[in-house]
């Protein structure tokens, strides 16, 4: 099992392609992400279109307005290739970038990979994971197991934004 990431760690560096919220092809690369002077929540979630991935990306979606006015920017990673994340930002028009991290290269370098519970079976694979970076690179919140359901207003809170 990868070691997780804690507090004031500095985050792996990854460039990765996804899915703009135009439905372009982008690739988005942390470091550039993070010279724009936002801090990033890059969260991981195992499958996109599937119901707790739904939840969680559309209350992502319902709060990023109050999110970026608070300097945050986010940003979805799973193993999905680009054509499913780009039905999914369609579907349910998803306002924010999705990655597609299909060897699960990232997901492992955040210790977002690995065995997890899945109906009382012990399974491996992605685990729903949130981590915030600061500018500077280094991990200002690290949250792994997280429940879809009340996920982005229990990290709201963490953080101090006003619901």
């Amino acid at each position: 099992m990868p070691k997780r990431l804690e507090i004031g760690d500095v985050a792996p560096r990854f460039s990765l392609p996804g899915i703009a919220p135009d439905g372009g092809e982008i690739t988005i690369d942390l470091d550039t992400a993070l010279s724009q002077g936002k801090r990033i929540v890059l969260y991981f979630y195992p499958a996109a279109m599937t119901p707790g991935c739904t939840t969680e990306a559309c209350d992502f979606r319902d709060n990023l307005a109050r999110l970026t006015a608070y300097g945050y920017q986010v940003i979805g990673v799973s193993k999905d290739p680009l054509d499913k994340l780009r039905r999914f930002a369609e579907r349910d028009q998803l306002t924010f970038p999705l990655l597609s991290d299909p060897d699960f290269t990232v997901h492992r370098a955040y210790a977002a990979w690995g065995e997890r519970k899945l109906y009382g079976k012990t399974h491996v694979g992605a685990i729903r994971s949130t981590m915030v970076i600061d500018p500077d690179g280094r991990i200002v919140l690290a949250r792994y197991n997280v429940r879809a359901k009340g996920h982005v207003a229990s990290l709201m809170k963490a953080l101090g934004i006003a619901q």
